[in-house]
């Protein structure tokens, strides 16, 4: 699963198998934890509601060792259906790549090479499920279950006056890949505008969501991979 995870999509930072933890909720009693429960409320509010959502994206990707930041563009999408939840995402910067999740895998197609990656995330297909919507249609009190939650105030992102959250693992393992997660929350709708994905080593991964709708009807077509007869399949 970590090569799921390191794979150049990099649309989904959290594609770990993880043992839940109990739930533990914010000790009551001070301004922070009061602001905390109020942004992870309304979060618990979208989710209620939630159907759909798009967005406009750039994903900047840090490596320490070289000190290069690799930067990709698109959109994202995702929906909730009977059997679970759907994401598309379509990266048209540098290269073009598209990439869906949906019925328990993780498929890419790179048109310049003609070639479509299937990865099964097999029994870790509820917790990805779970870490995909992160800001998006997740719960925010369901967050209390895997991470240790932290509201750092306000903060502007992508114009927004956003509540700014900070999220450690309480999974030994996950906390081996992402030290910190940082979330910036809009508290007017309830969703991420950004969120950023701290490693051990230094490496991070900063996402900005731009034009963000939810609960808009989506292209039909876009959650369909546009392969042609000659394309390779493999599965790592």
């Amino acid at each position: 699963m970590k090569q799921l995870l390191k794979s150049g999509v990099c649309v989904f930072a959290v594609l770990l198998g993880v043992a839940l933890a109990q739930n533990n909720p914010p000790a009551a009693g001070n301004d922070s934890s009061q602001d905390l429960n109020a942004i992870l409320t309304r979060m618990d509010q979208t989710a209620k509601a939630f159907k759909t959502a798009q967005a406009e994206f750039v994903f900047e990707q840090f490596q320490k060792v070289v000190n290069e930041t690799d930067t990709q563009k698109g959109k994202i999408y995702f929906r909730r259906t009977k059997s679970g939840v759907e994401m598309a995402a379509q990266i048209t910067e540098p290269a073009k790549k598209y990439v869906i999740f949906d019925d328990g895998k993780l498929r890419m197609y790179q048109p310049n090479i003609d070639q479509e990656t299937v990865y099964n995330t097999g029994k870790n297909r509820a917790d990805i499920e779970s870490f995909m919507v992160l800001g998006f249609g997740g719960g925010g009190h369901d967050l209390l279950k895997s991470f240790n939650v932290r509201s750092l105030g306000t903060e502007e992102a992508q114009g927004v006056k956003a509540a700014k959250l900070e999220l450690v693992p309480k999974s030994v393992k996950l906390r081996n890949t992402f030290a910190q997660i940082l979330l910036w929350i809009d508290p007017a709708r309830g969703v991420s505008v950004q969120q950023e994905f701290i490693e051990p080593s230094g490496d991070y991964r900063l996402d900005k969501f731009f034009n963000i709708e939810s609960n808009a009807k989506l292209p039909n077509d876009v959650f369909k991979l546009k392969t042609t007869d000659k394309t390779k399949v493999i599965s790592p």
